[in-house]
């Protein structure tokens, strides 16, 4: 059986390095954004990259959740998929969720921090752009489906103790926790998505966790963010009281 780990996560948090960190365990294969190029071209937003990530990734979700619940590349053990819960709008399926298989996991990380980080990236910014409200509904199906909370692991919380929070994690989605995932090699990989070049700066400068960050504070957010962040809070609070 291959073990399938979803990981759901929002813009700009820990979520590259986090897919680094399983990418160099040995029995692991990953899977970067599967369903970006399809909410590209479902939505017609305009992202950085968007021509070129159209042209090189899939664009049919139908055959993107085909895939997550297909043969692991490579006969791999251990299939991590690292999923943005933005892209996963309403017109998109869900039911490849509950595949048997696929053992969720939720990546969160606090609303303001989010806000000041993407508008640094991308200038324009609504609630679903950071995936907040459709993080709590993915958590609440499996919550739903298993009888119990997935594993959720705060951003801060792994930088704080990678190896704490990274075996804790492991135990909950029914893996061994592997001392190979606190550092790998700087640089880009095959795996990553071709929207490495905007996006993936500082992870592949980086050889492991970087320190934790302060937190943004509310008062300090552009008047424009402040409702988005409002917005987002109850549901970052929610899975937070989950947190491993």
């Amino acid at each position: 059986m291959t073990i399938r780990i979803a990981m759901w996560s929002g813009p700009r948090n820990i979520s590259t390095a986090m897919m680094r960190a399983f990418e160099n365990r040995a029995d692991t294969a990953v899977w970067d954004e599967p369903f970006y190029a399809a909410y590209l071209r479902q939505t017609r937003i305009e992202h950085p990259m968007g021509d070129a990530i159209l042209a090189h990734h899939e664009t049919d979700w139908r055959k993107v959740a085909e895939q997550a619940i297909g043969p692991a590349p490579g006969g791999a053990p251990v299939f991590y998929q690292k999923h943005m819960t933005q892209h996963m709008v309403g017109a998109f399926g869900r039911d490849w969720m509950d595949h048997a298989e696929v053992r969720h996991a939720f990546l969160i990380r606090d609303p303001e921090s989010v806000l000041a980080s993407y508008t640094v990236k991308r200038g324009a910014v609504t609630l679903d752009d950071i995936g907040f409200t459709q993080q709590a509904e993915i958590f609440d199906r499996v919550a739903e489906r298993l009888g119990e909370a997935p594993p959720v692991v705060a951003s801060n919380d792994v930088l704080a103790d990678p190896r704490g929070v990274l075996t804790r994690l492991c135990a909950a989605l029914g893996v061994a926790f592997d001392p190979a995932m606190l550092s790998w090699p700087a640089g880009r990989r095959d795996s990553d998505g071709v929207w490495a070049p905007h996006w993936y700066h500082a992870v592949e400068a980086s050889t492991g966790f970087a320190p934790p960050r302060d937190p943004v504070a509310f008062e300090t957010l552009d008047d424009a963010l402040k409702p988005i962040a409002e917005a987002a809070r109850p549901h970052y609070e929610r899975l937070a009281k989950h947190r491993l």
